[in-house]
């Protein structure tokens, strides 16, 4: 398992086997979405890693506008995360 991936599970306390949703729709989740693509260099920090379902990724990589939209989405989750004990 890629190393972004493991520090995804690790900061939200997820295991190889658990159902992790998608932080946008819910849905089961399949990747580990680069939100700053590493091609344009993004790196491997929980704040530019989200988990997301193959829709939801497949349109993060096609549109721009969705992919700016799922920052906010993740920013607001992680927001919500160290807001709690």
């Amino acid at each position: 398992m890629a190393s972004y991936k493991k520090k995804y599970l690790k900061c939200f306390g997820y295991g190889e086997q658990d159902f992790i949703p998608c932080e946008n729709c819910s849905s089961r989740s399949v990747d580990v979405h680069h939100l700053k693509f590493r091609s344009l260099g993004g790196t491997d920090v929980i704040d530019n890693l989200m988990g997301l379902c193959r829709e939801c990724h497949d349109k993060a990589h096609n549109d721009p506008e969705y992919n700016e939209y799922l920052k906010h989405i993740h920013h607001k989750r992680l927001l919500q995360l160290k807001a709690t004990p």
